[in-house]
């Protein structure tokens, strides 16, 4: 249709006279329209229904009011009622002069206007043009507002990637929403990746290989050399590999495997991003061209915050799990066991720790968390466990040693709060003192088949209040000494008195020996945690 409403539109025509049937049509056509005539109101339901079938519903209807098998304004009634023709705006006419009720009924039906017939040419013409023009208009302001519902609603998936893979399958799925074709969506890592992601409208075919991959990304880094911002561009067959949006194009029997790109850089030196679409598709209008635009700088926005936390998370992994030895010193008289699960990778970084120490009153055993999921977390972490190894080479009482660790997170880290649970062991005498700063208690499991919470509290370190004294017990010769972290039982939703309650029945049921009530822990307790998981297990020898 053109901007005044005039070419490319088709108009329906009801009218049981023949006669005036046909001069309207003659009016019409010499306007430049489409014209179908039908005499009656059944006749014009059947060619509704059929037209909307073949989907080429007409643009605008002239209906007259007095037809004979049904008014007209029950005609334009049952249209508006039904959904397919909902939208199809209604001219009624008529011949015989009407009450300026039956003109109001008319347009209460919903018809968008009402003609006195005979009436001059260019009237009928200008009459029409003007309805066609307003549903037009209509027409594009709701499909605008539903291209705006869909890049919302991408957008929003966009935003809700937890990491680099699931914003790429939301980009892909949501260019495809745009523009209806198969779409590929590439975003290139700092480091060399590139995640990738494939809407769901793409044909079964095998996937491209890694070389193709390669391509793309070194394509992309060509086009967005030096630019920040949003381009558009066509990547012709030889430059874009075969593969990415249908079987036929990977056996070359199909049309060229061009693509049709949307590239997008935040800001210099940030990670660009490629939404493409097969070039052999429907040039897509100007509209869904810049919708697609708008929805590559958003995932580009989206993959420098996402990459941005990938590449802190790595860091604060590796400080967090590097500075954990994976073995501990043995003091003569003791058996020491160590088990550290991290938690899955597309979990949060944690800030659990743990020690076992040589000192002068016997060895010393630390297990604790830092509160909170960060980078920052993950460096008072190993800034505890190194202060402790200083303090503990001249004192080795557990409450002076939790007393000077939570000094020191008052002092350098004032918001900053941790658990931590410190045990001193005499090996020759199997005395016992604990100092406990709001971690879960150290659990004496003995080789009878008991297992016991030692009673052992305090405050979190960080807050700066006072201790109480060490709790003593006395280690037999078949006691176990277990420490664990939260992350081995912590289960949304349950209780922990009720979590700790299980730990015990399980730990007092463990085969003997440390190493295996370790390992009998973590595979009772220790599948998909959304936290690391630490235990510490220690019993008395009797070597010298």
């Amino acid at each position: 249709m053109s901007a005044n409403g005039k070419a490319d539109t088709t108009i329906l025509v009801v009218d049981d006279v023949p006669a005036s049937r046909y001069a309207l049509g003659a009016v019409l056509r010499r306007d430049g329209h489409r014209v179908i005539l039908v005499a009656s109101a059944a006749e014009a339901l059947a060619e509704l229904d059929a037209r909307h079938r073949m989907g080429e519903l007409p643009d605008v209807a002239l209906v007259d009011v007095g037809l004979p098998d049904m008014s007209g304004f029950e005609l334009c009634r049952r249209i508006k009622e039904a959904p397919q023709t909902a939208a199809l705006p209604i001219v009624h006419f008529s011949a015989a002069r009407v009450a300026p009720a039956d003109r109001c009924r008319g347009l209460d039906a919903g018809g968008e206007a009402y003609l006195t017939v005979p009436a001059e040419p260019e009237e009928i013409q200008a009459v029409v043009r003007a309805v066609a023009r307003g549903a037009r208009h209509r027409s594009d302001a709701e499909a605008e507002a539903g291209h705006l519902t869909r890049l919302a609603e991408t957008i929003l998936a966009v935003q809700s990637a937890r990491c680099p893979r699931e914003l790429a399958d939301a980009a892909a799925a949501g260019t495809d929403r745009l523009t209806r074709s198969p779409a590929a969506a590439f975003i290139l890592g700092g480091d060399g990746a590139v995640h990738r992601g494939l809407s769901r409208r793409r044909a079964s075919a095998s996937l491209p290989d890694d070389g193709a991959q390669e391509a793309v990304a070194r394509l992309v880094l060509r086009i967005m050399s030096g630019h920040v911002g949003v381009r558009s561009t066509v990547a012709p067959a030889p430059l874009w590999p075969p593969g990415f949006f249908q079987a036929e194009a990977v056996s070359g029997t199909g049309p060229p495997d061009g693509a049709r790109l949307a590239l997008a850089r935040s800001r210099e030196g940030s990670a660009p991003v490629c939404l493409a679409t097969p070039a052999y598709a429907q040039h897509p209008d100007p509209d869904t061209e810049r919708l697609v635009g708008r929805l590559a700088h958003a995932t580009a926005l989206a993959a420098e915050r996402l990459l941005m936390y990938e590449m802190e998370r790595h860091i604060a992994l590796t400080l967090q799990r590097s500075f954990l030895p994976t073995h501990v010193p043995q003091v003569p008289g003791t058996e020491v066991v160590v088990r550290y699960e991290p938690a899955s990778s597309d979990t949060e970084i944690g800030g659990d720790f743990y020690a076992a120490l040589p000192t002068s009153g016997g060895v010393l055993t630390a297990i604790g968390d830092v509160v909170g999921h960060s980078l920052d977390a993950a460096t008072v972490m190993v800034e505890i466990r190194h202060a402790l190894r200083a303090y503990c080479v001249e004192e080795s009482d557990p409450r002076e040693l939790a007393h000077r660790l939570d000094n020191m997170l008052q002092r350098y880290h004032p918001d900053v709060t941790a658990t931590l649970c410190l045990a001193l062991v005499d090996p020759a005498t199997g005395r016992t003192r604990v100092a406990n700063a709001g971690h879960i208690p150290p659990l004496v499991v003995s080789d009878t088949g008991s297992a016991t919470y030692l009673r052992a509290y305090g405050p979190l370190l960080g807050l700066g209040l006072d201790r109480p004294a060490p709790t003593e017990t006395v280690l037999g010769p078949t006691d176990r000494l277990l420490m664990v972290t939260d992350g081995l039982i912590e289960t949304r939703g349950t209780d922990l008195a009720v979590s700790m309650q299980h730990l015990r029945t399980v730990a007092a049921d463990a085969p003997l020996g440390v190493a295996d009530l370790c390992d009998t822990l973590l595979a009772c307790f220790g599948h998909d945690r959304d936290d690391d998981i630490a235990l510490l297990a220690l019993r008395l020898t009797g070597d010298r």
